[in-house]
């Protein structure tokens, strides 16, 4: 049986590092008991590298928010997978209907 997953997404609040070791620092004592889920925190983009920093003892598993498929590569504002996984990112949003709204993103 596949393990369910619980996920936050934080959008565009907290993206300083502070703001996500406040909320961390509140959020890791509530879920420490958790042990049948996954739980997945995506915080802004600015906040995955003291995140995945502030989670390591933890049972919250940082995701990111959105990727570009290319590894590398001219994608100004884009992220890659490798550099996701680089930092200890272990999950990531796609196809969120705020993107697909907002900017039009689709499957294609």
């Amino acid at each position: 049986m596949r393990k369910l997953i619980i996920g936050g997404n934080w959008k565009m609040n907290r993206g300083t590092p502070e703001g996500t070791r406040q909320m961390l620092k509140r959020l890791v004592p509530l879920v420490k008991k958790i042990d049948n889920v996954d739980i997945v925190i995506a915080p802004p983009f600015t906040s995955l590298i003291s995140a995945v920093d502030l989670v390591k003892k933890s049972n919250i598993i940082i995701g990111a928010q959105n990727m570009y498929f290319e590894d590398k590569g001219a994608f100004t504002g884009e992220i890659s997978p490798i550099f996701l996984k680089d930092i200890g990112v272990k999950y990531v949003i796609l196809g969120h209907s705020e993107r697909r709204d907002i900017f039009k993103e689709t499957d294609l």
